[in-house]
């Protein structure tokens, strides 16, 4: 009998496969998000030297502070605004965007719309 995969291990394998794909550099870092049950993280990394450049989560208290909610769509936009801020900040603007093994709906559409917004080219 064969066992079902997990979606975890699933989004796991995904997430592999894509980083064989692509990886961030000096010049054009690598916007990876992951999504929880409870909340969003994004991330800006320089894989040539294991850095993280930018980091925002809707853990944080000044992103915390404007949401009703930590894990919807509007949660999921507020961080795309605030993490796009934070690379501006550091003088990034191109950016590779890692979904993480993520659909590219919902909340991480949402992320990547606003941070598109704001400013960020992926």
């Amino acid at each position: 009998m064969v066992g079902k995969k997990s979606r975890s291990e699933v989004r796991r394998k995904k997430h592999m496969k894509l980083r064989n794909r692509f990886s961030g550099t000096a010049e054009r870092p690598r916007l990876a998000v992951f999504r929880s049950n409870n909340h969003m993280y994004a991330q800006i990394i320089d894989d040539t030297v294991g850095n993280t450049l930018v980091a925002a989560s809707t853990l944080q208290k000044d992103v915390k502070a404007e949401l009703e909610k930590t894990n919807n769509v509007e949660a999921a936009a507020q961080l795309g605004k605030v993490i796009a801020e934070k690379a501006k900040e550091k003088g990034i603007t191109e950016v590779v965007f890692d979904r993480g093994g993520f659909i590219y709906q919902g909340k991480v559409k949402a992320l990547a719309d606003a941070a598109r917004e704001a400013g960020l080219n992926f």
